[in-house]
């Protein structure tokens, strides 16, 4: 198969390693592959719900939950109607596509229109939905950093217009041709995109929200660890999707991310239980559920492009910068809730750099790491995920000002104290008796005592 041009190369969205010299057909093997994963990656945001709602307190789980499936619908939705178009239309900057795509226009079942038309096997409709359930995790996965403050309406407001303007400038430089694709970056399904821009968002919106009003002074628990284990579950199960869909057909290099993908969260687990155990004399059911997603998020980046020897190598390294980050941050004051910074900003910009290092063309057909000595590459995927950091953390906190100024970002001490539960959707996760919470006052002489005979 020939490359067209590696301009054009890194320009396929997720790293697509299915191209050839001539538009190719549409593939019903490519096709069903690419349906599967396009569901498994849309199950991973109920996963998510439960990875997240099963690790923080009981009178605020519902809310957290609904963080993660608000996002299916307010962040789908703008997807379809505008974001698809500015991260991956054909035209537009090196920074931000056009509005040709918007409304699906021109999206339909052929394999043609999108940034990479000349290399899908897939109808352009399936792939706009592939990059879809992409888009929508991202933006969940920043409510791991605000949850028990942030107000609900404010981070609908919020996730919704985050998705169209920094994470569409992410695709467009990373997957869409644009600055990073033609710096040589490569991702092949979000290291960069996915984890190291939501990671730095989470960061910046727990900054500029502030600690949780209990922060520092009390314990604040998971209060169902099981649901953490199933989420856990749930999103290693939907991330085969991830990255092995991000082969965009059903292949080698497809069946290659999809091994990697079991074979690095497995290092990263083993290598976490270790720390806890050198360091505790335990290792804890949400240190191992948090190790497996650290592995994930690494080799997200890497798995399409390094052999499976080195997934595991890459898994184990990646559990250091990530378990001491986060030890670090529970001491400090930065009340990053369920560290998203941690697991996703700094487990991304690990995977992101060790691509860089291991990455094969022997193995990807594509291009060398170090270990086949190419170092250029080493710096221009740390490059990227500077780049990175910089525009999600930059346009966060200008997105989180803005918002401030149509709606309060965080509750009040008396919400929080209550509950975001009750005081965000009127209802909770768990209830005791015949009724927990008033949902409608009774009329006034209904509540007024009847007067007695002789009063």
């Amino acid at each position: 198969m020939a490359i067209r041009s590696k301009a054009l190369l890194a320009a396929l969205t997720l790293g697509s390693l299915a191209f050839a010299a001539e538009a190719p057909q549409l593939s019903g093997a490519d096709t069903a592959w690419m349906l599967i994963s396009t569901a498994l990656v849309l199950l991973m945001t109920p996963g998510l719900a439960f990875f997240y709602g099963g690790l923080v307190r009981a009178k605020s789980a519902l809310n957290t939950m609904m963080m993660s499936f608000a996002a299916l619908g307010f962040v789908g939705i703008a997807w379809a109607l505008i974001g698809y178009s500015l991260a991956l239309s054909p035209g537009g900057s090196k920074f931000i596509g056009d509005l040709s795509l918007a409304l699906l226009h021109n999206v339909g079942l052929e394999n043609k229109g999108s940034v990479v038309d000349s290399v899908l096997t897939i109808p352009h409709l399936l792939y706009m939905a592939f990059q879809m359930t992409f888009c929508i995790i991202t933006a969940a996965l920043i409510s791991g950093a605000v949850i028990d403050r942030m107000r609900f309406p404010a981070y609908l407001l919020f996730i919704t217009v985050w998705s169209f303007t920094v994470y569409a400038v992410m695709a467009k430089m990373v997957w869409g041709g644009g600055f990073l694709a033609q710096l040589g970056a490569w991702d092949f399904a979000g290291g960069t995109v996915v984890h190291i821009n939501a990671g730095v968002a989470a960061l910046v919106a727990a900054l500029v929200l502030g600690p949780r009003k209990d922060f520092g002074r009390q314990a604040l628990l998971p209060h169902n660890v099981p649901f953490a284990l199933l989420g856990a579950a749930l999103l290693w199960f939907g991330w085969f999707g991830f990255n092995g869909g991000s082969a965009l057909a059903a292949n080698g290099i497809g069946s290659l991310a999809f091994v990697n993908t079991m074979l690095a969260p497995m290092a990263t687990l083993v290598v976490w239980a270790l720390l806890d155990l050198t360091r505790t004399g335990k290792v804890t059911a949400v240190g191992a559920a948090t190790g497996i997603v650290i592995g994930l998020v690494a080799i997200t980046p890497a798995a399409g492009f390094i052999a499976p020897g080195f997934a595991i190598v890459l898994g184990a390294i990646a559990a250091f910068p990530s378990y001491f980050v986060l030890l670090w941050r529970a001491r400090s004051r930065l009340d990053d809730s369920l560290d998203v910074f941690a697991g996703h900003g700094v487990g991304g910009i690990t995977g992101a750099i060790l691509t860089g290092v291991f990455a094969q063309k022997s193995v990807n057909g594509v291009f060398d790491g170090l270990v086949a000595g190419n170092f250029n590459q080493v710096l221009v995927q740390a490059l990227a995920a500077g780049t990175a950091v910089l525009v999600s953390g930059l346009g966060t906190f200008l997105l989180l000002k803005l918002v401030s100024l149509i709606t309060p970002l965080r509750a009040s001490s008396k919400e929080e104290a209550t509950g975001m539960d009750v005081t965000q959707h009127g209802e909770e996760a768990y209830s005791s008796g015949e009724g927990a919470i008033l949902v409608a006052e009774l009329p006034q002489a209904v509540l007024k005592p009847k007067p007695q005979a002789g009063n």
